[in-house]
């Protein structure tokens, strides 16, 4: 799956800006990455608003445990992958019918979140149990909303094309040659979005920070969730 945006609806992330300024490397436009995306795959399905978003999937080469899917509902636009091994109760959480799916349930959790202000998004993307990572894209108010499961048991990647949209995909070799070296991992168990910085929804207060890769590497940066340091306190009687 692919995801572009322009920096108009979301701006990437300092760190992957820097990266790419460090070590300047060939890259392609955000059109240009959606066309060979198309290349490679004719059956690929991608849907747009005007120049300022691409969503693209297909289900070549997914597997059992990793499928694709996609879903539009009241101008939420929703890319999943994944499986969430507690489906069953969260549809009845969120009131849905027996037949609804992970994407479309994601899309409802998540306009729960905007109506619900000030509710944390990180309760809810930490209720979302299983193997995942999805792309939301609220066209009515123009915000991006990401995230991954908790071991990052699905690949996804994000970097940054030559005309500066931020990119998203699952597979890396798509966004090798667009982004030079704007490009790194996105950081399991963490959250994204046109609000907020990158955060860990497991461990919300602790900062998400980027150390720059060395330059054999393909990545730019590697993103990592700041640990707690842990004091012992001794008591001497």
């Amino acid at each position: 799956m692919l995801a572009v945006f322009s920096n108009s609806i979301i701006r990437a992330p300092e760190e992957l800006i820097q990266a790419g300024n460090r070590t300047p490397s060939p890259k392609k436009t955000a059109s240009d990455l959606v066309d060979s995306f198309l290349k490679h795959d004719p059956s690929g399905v991608t849907i747009s608003n005007g120049t300022l978003m691409y969503m693209c999937y297909t289900h070549e080469n997914q597997t059992l445990f990793h499928p694709r899917s996609f879903a539009v509902k009241d101008d939420i636009f929703c890319l999943f992958e994944g499986t969430l091994e507690n489906l069953p109760r969260l549809k009845q959480q969120y009131g849905l019918g027996k037949n609804a799916n992970e994407v479309v349930l994601v899309m409802e959790a998540y306009k729960a979140l905007r109506d619900r202000a000030p509710y944390p998004a990180n309760h809810m993307v930490a209720h979302l149990v299983g193997q995942f990572a999805f792309i939301v894209f609220d066209k009515a108010t123009s915000t991006v909303f990401v995230a991954t499961d908790q071991e990052g048991k699905v690949p996804f990647f994000w970097g940054i094309t030559a005309d500066g949209y931020l990119a998203f995909s699952d597979d890396v070799n798509v966004l090798k040659g667009a982004c030079g070296k704007s490009l790194a991992s996105f950081p399991a168990g963490c959250f994204f979005s046109s609000a907020t910085e990158l955060k860990s929804y497991e461990h919300p207060k602790n900062k998400v920070t980027a150390e720059p890769a060395m330059e054999e590497e393909i990545w730019g940066a590697t993103f990592k969730v700041e640990r707690p340091h842990l004091c012992a306190t001794i008591e001497y009687n």
